[in-house]
């Protein structure tokens, strides 16, 4: 649609407000509303002011004034809105210079498509994610200066065999094991119709959905899978993706969270990113070399491999995160590539001859990223790879879960701690700098924003498990 179109669009569906809605730094949509009288054709232009002092990792106090500009193709009626309520996703921009800010996560992923296009080595980048989530029947947490404590809980949950009763209803026994959530049939997936509400939604909405299921994990884990997209168009459906399921599991008295390990002792929540590269319509990751691929391909994975310890920076944000990425869970810490095997970092799925399926899963990713930083520091890594050839080295096609540790000495690994990770960015940051795609701004503040909020109030607080060991000391 454009501007035109939106408001008539609004007028058909009767709507009374618009919201306009951008995500921070971290990755969280926020959002304000205007009633529709204030939206006119001119605002697609002009956009709508705020105070960006008061977002995550934006600007300083005093030069605070931005505006959120709405992109018209982007227009829906949301559905979780009592009253008929305009959705609009916005860019970022300085209303002095009117430029595009170099911290919106939505310009940094543009910039990425015109860097592709810049080098001549195609002009589409498409990527099909798959966030896990869990969803809990009950949430609650808190930290304070002399305690600290989480509890989450689930009908499902396997450690509530023993219970009489399951939130006032009878204890029908029915609860997947530890690691045994894959795919059983109800009574045991007790969140089909949860699942299936969510991907109604989620249509309604324009996602196109191919799947949904139960994951392994005990507890409420699930997956749905949308088709790929193209970076942009699919770092928007994502945050749009988890909206839904937020907000679906809410109004059924639920809490969904995107959280990479929120349980101990079972599988965590990763989101696999299939990723691929076309030209004037045509795929340029099929050919005759390994498992298919193209040579372009191959050197695609060769600068997601060489490049994935500064990329965890962005694809696995938290420090939760590396409570996900140990082994013995079917996390990919250890960089390597082959075809069908999942043990490895990198994977080029078999499942179809076909060319335009040609693609590469990268495996490391979670769910907890800001989706426009992950695709685009992944992307700028593997066109990084085609541009200077990089040699992925042989596959590894076999159980790496299964290696001896000699064996897996001459493997490199992900990084083990979120610190970790933003040392080696630190260390490992040029290949996102070409086209200022990623500005060193921008890198610099992501650093300082992680370590300062997130690593520090970490690392010096008392850890619950740390009375268990040491309180008689």
């Amino acid at each position: 649609m454009n501007a035109a179109e939106v408001l008539a669009y609004a007028k058909e569906n009767d709507v009374v407000m618009v919201d306009v809605k951008f995500t921070d730094w971290p990755g969280q949509w926020q959002h304000f509303s205007v009633p529709l009288h204030e939206l006119e054709e001119s605002s697609f232009e002009d956009g709508f002011g705020f105070d960006g002092s008061s977002i995550r990792g934006w600007k300083a106090i005093d030069n605070s004034d931005m505006l959120v500009v709405p992109d018209p193709e982007t227009a829906m009626i949301d559905p979780f809105m009592e009253h008929p309520t305009l959705s609009l996703v916005c860019n970022i921009v300085d209303p002095i210079t009117r430029e595009r800010y170099s911290r919106d996560p939505r310009w940094i992923a543009t910039k990425v498509v015109n860097y592709l296009n810049m080098s001549g080595i195609g002009d589409t980048i498409f990527f099909g994610p798959e966030a896990e989530f869990f969803v809990f029947n009950r949430a609650s947490f808190e930290t304070t200066a002399n305690s600290g404590f989480f509890e989450v809980d689930s009908v499902e949950g396997t450690w509530n065999r023993g219970n009489h009763e399951d939130y006032g209803k009878p204890n029908l026994g029915h609860k997947p094991r530890h690691k045994e959530g894959y795919f059983p049939v109800s009574p045991v997936d007790s969140l089909q119709d949860l699942r299936t509400e969510m991907v109604l939604e989620m249509e309604k909405l324009g996602i196109t959905v191919e799947a949904q299921h139960h994951e392994v994990a005990t507890g409420g884990q699930c997956e749905i899978d949308m088709k790929f997209s193209s970076i942009v168009g699919m770092a928007d459906q994502v945050m749009l993706y988890k909206y839904c399921v937020k907000n679906v599991a809410a109004r059924n008295g639920l809490s969904a969270t995107f959280m990479p390990k929120p349980i101990f002792d079972d599988n965590g929540s990763g989101m696999h990113c299939h990723q691929s590269i076309w030209r004037d319509g045509k795929p340029l990751f099929a050919g005759d070399q390994y498992a298919g691929l193209s040579e372009m391909g191959l050197h695609y994975i060769g600068g997601i491999l060489k490049h994935s310890r500064s990329l965890a920076a962005f694809t696995n944000p938290t420090t939760n995160s590396y409570k996900r990425l140990v082994t013995g869970f079917e996390a990919p810490v250890n960089l390597a590539y082959s075809s069908r095997n999942r043990s490895a970092s990198c994977r080029i799925p078999m499942y179809s001859d076909s060319p335009a399926a040609k693609r590469v899963e990268v495996r490391f990713p979670d769910p907890a990223c800001n989706p426009y930083l992950a695709f685009a520091a992944m992307a700028m890594a593997g066109i990084d790879g085609i541009e200077n050839k990089i040699d992925p080295g042989e596959p590894l096609d076999k159980n790496i879960y299964a290696m001896s540790s000699e064996e897996l000495a001459s493997v490199p690994t992900m990084p083990g701690s979120l610190g970790e990770a933003l040392d080696c960015l630190e260390g490992d940051m040029d290949f996102l700098l070409k086209g200022d795609v990623f500005t060193a701004d921008a890198i610099e503040t992501w650093v300082d924003y992680k370590r300062q909020n997130e690593v520090d109030p970490v690392r010096i607080r008392p850890h619950p498990h740390e009375f268990e060991l040491y309180y008689d000391v």
